[in-house]
């Protein structure tokens, strides 16, 4: 017998991919399975299906004349945590898109098509689908078309039952309705838009909070009766995108902020030129939702450091000219989002911080 057949396995005991951990049939029905809801996000200008190796996107078919490309990246962070823990998986979707396409509205864009990548220590069909029915809900109140993505199977690398997602949307915008516009002033208006909740930002600080008090994700929510700790925190981001897109032009939106990671410190002065300054004040002292009033006692946390964490609220800020805002009041009242006037801009002088929030601006409750 020669070395090689003394060291060769015998065949019936040979190692297969499966059994290292990836099961190559289990991502193929996913993809069946998820092909359906992809096709149901279809919109001018997509061109072809799943399963290729690259997607198609006609910009001419879709109406556009002198477009700029928009593209952006996102995550759900360790909100995901929380699904995985409850067993709530069919909201984080919905999440990962509303990161990513409202990041693309503040630019003045029109969301066109997304991708997700799904990765995972094991592949569960079942998971699978409801969090990728997420993002295709998600697509869909976004008027964008889920194109494609990618299932990576990874174990090792993951803990069993855990998975990630991020998401990349691209959209286009006319040239000249690019945001935020040369033409920011002081004197111009800021309105607030509520947000869903904590839409998908400070959830490390949010399952530090509830594993120092030693909560559970299926107790009732202190703050939110008939609703489980987890369902009231999982509450999926708000996408602003269809309210908002036809305001730009018709109303001469001049500027947007998508309050996320850092808060109204950290993002609102993302669209301020140097020389301006935004000065927050509400005609009447602002509560923000239950959960954070209930966060900020539970856990001892200043208003500062909540303003800079959470969204507080308040999830997009739109910046108006003050001729322009009564009517940019009363659309955004006709679709049913609530807008406050909650300040405007003024000059800002060198050694001013770029935002100021006025002192009682925020009354907490929860």
């Amino acid at each position: 017998m020669s070395s090689e057949q003394a060291t060769r396995r015998p065949l019936s005991n040979s190692l297969t991919y499966k059994a290292a951990g990836v099961d190559i049939e289990a991502g193929e029905a996913l993809v069946e399975a998820i092909k359906p809801l992809a096709a149901a996000t279809d919109r001018p200008g997509t061109l072809g299906g799943l399963g290729g190796f690259g997607a198609l996107f006609d910009l001419k078919a879709a109406g556009f004349k002198d477009p700029l490309l928009v593209s952006g990246t996102d995550g759900v962070g360790t909100k995901l945590k929380v699904a995985i823990e409850s067993g709530q998986h069919d909201g984080v979707g919905i999440d990962l898109v509303a990161m990513c396409v409202n990041d693309l509205l503040v630019q003045g864009a029109t969301p066109l098509f997304f991708l997700d990548y799904y990765a995972m220590g094991r592949l569960s069909v079942e998971t699978g689908r409801r969090i990728v029915a997420g993002i295709a809900a998600g697509c869909r109140e976004a008027g964008c078309a889920l194109v494609g993505g990618e299932t990576a199977e990874m174990p090792g690398l993951y803990a069993e039952g855990d998975y990630d997602l991020a998401g990349f949307a691209v959209g286009a915008v006319e040239r000249p309705l690019l945001l935020p516009r040369a033409d920011l002033a002081a004197g111009d208006l800021l309105i607030a838009l509520p947000s869903s909740g904590l839409h998908s930002n400070g959830f490390s600080l949010v399952r530090r909070i509830v594993a120092v008090n030693r909560l559970s994700w299926v107790a009732e929510a202190p703050f939110a009766a008939g609703q489980s700790l987890a369902e009231a925190m999982l509450v999926p981001t708000r996408i602003y995108v269809k309210p908002l897109l036809p305001l730009i032009a018709e109303c001469r939106i001049k500027a947007m902020a998508h309050v996320t990671g850092g808060g109204l410190p950290g993002n609102l002065p993302r669209v301020l030129p140097e020389g301006l300054l935004a000065e927050l004040r509400f005609a009447t002292p602002f509560r923000p939702p239950p959960v954070f009033g209930w966060l900020l006692r539970q856990g001892g946390i200043s208003e500062r450091e909540m303003l800079r964490t959470f969204n507080c609220g308040l999830g997009m800020i739109l910046a108006v000219a003050e001729a322009e805002a009564d009517r940019v009041l009363a659309r955004l009242s006709e679709a049913g989002l609530a807008p406050l006037p909650c300040g405007r801009l003024i000059e800002r002088k060198a050694e001013r911080e770029p935002i100021r929030i006025a002192a009682g601006s925020l009354q907490w409750s929860g």
